[in-house]
């Protein structure tokens, strides 16, 4: 059966995450000894322990659910090889473990550089987000375009599923726009608790840094395609990947057409690695038809005999 691995983002971070898993499976203990040891931190301790307001941190949030999902990944070893993987945001980096392009520390190591950096940017320009439901793309991408203004920009940030998409920008602009979409129709539109302007110009601060950090680290050619959440095209170029890594951050994250093209490239079933299922719900609108299973815990992979 032709699989694919698709990772979550941050959002998908809970106390407690990971540790049933690494008490069930020694492989999955020694990553997590393996990140603590990395990071110079106890990250564990953040994650099993809490408090759930550091854990939120962004420093903090984006290595614990990258950690996670590479002891799930470490967990199925040499059971399932998928044709295809993709990662939600800093899942992408997920995802390039997984097909060789970067080390376990050395993503590590830049996604806690990528949260410092997104958290910076954000406190240098106060930035916000919101999810409208029941919503075509394009009337979303329409009031975001009426909204915005110099020095108040909304756009689309994250193209989750049909009638479902997160508008990222200034803290006025998210507000007017919030009010012109309800007004457009929009069934819901839900503000979001977040530290930033995250996929959207304003992290454009954060760009040169993790640009900088990426130049230092090896980037392999992938085993397998990596579907980047900016082309939402099958990638498999090491140098390319780093590009698009950070261009990133300031750009949408086209999830429906990732999942839509891995679909036409052939995969019969996904496996979400890592912490949540959330990624395995927009499925039920993103790959009807397609089988998707969230590997989480010991008890997920059990239940599917790996």
């Amino acid at each position: 059966m032709s699989t694919a691995f698709i990772f979550p983002g941050q959002g998908s971070q809970e106390v407690g995450m990971g540790q049933a898993l690494a008490d069930a499976h020694s492989v999955a203990a020694r990553t997590f000894q393996e990140a603590d040891d990395a990071l110079q931190t106890s990250l564990t301790r953040i994650m099993w322990e809490g408090p759930e307001e550091e854990l939120v941190q962004t420093k903090n949030a984006q290595p614990a659910i990258l950690v996670h999902s590479v002891a799930v990944l470490r967990t199925l070893g040499e059971a399932v090889t998928p044709i295809l993987a993709a990662g939600h945001s800093l899942g992408e980096f997920s995802a390039h473990v997984a097909a060789g392009t970067l080390t376990f520390s050395d993503a590590l190591q830049a996604v806690r550089l990528r949260g410092e950096l997104m958290f910076e940017a954000g406190r240098r320009r106060p930035g916000t987000m919101a999810a409208v439901l029941g919503m075509a793309d394009d009337q979303v991408r329409e009031v975001c375009s009426r909204v915005s203004r110099e020095g108040a920009v909304v756009v689309t940030a994250n193209l989750n599923s049909q009638g479902q998409v997160v508008v990222s920008g200034d803290v006025a602009a998210v507000e007017e726009a919030m009010e012109a979409l309800r007004e457009a129709g929009a069934r819901r539109v839900v503000p979001l608790n977040v530290s930033g302007a995250f996929h959207s110009p304003l992290m454009a601060p954060a760009q040169g840094g993790l640009r900088q950090a990426l130049e230092s680290v090896k980037f392999d050619r992938p085993r397998f395609p990596v579907v980047s959440n900016v082309t939402a095209a099958p990638e498999d170029d090491g140098d390319r990947a780093r590009e698009l890594l950070v261009e990133q951050l300031t750009s949408p994250v086209r999830w429906a057409e990732s999942v839509d093209t891995m679909v036409r490239e052939g995969v019969e079933r996904f496996l979400e690695l890592g912490p949540g299922s959330v990624l395995t719900g927009l499925n039920r609108r993103n790959a009807r038809g397609v089988p998707s299973h969230a590997l989480g815990t010991a008890e997920d992979l059990a239940e599917l005999g790996l």
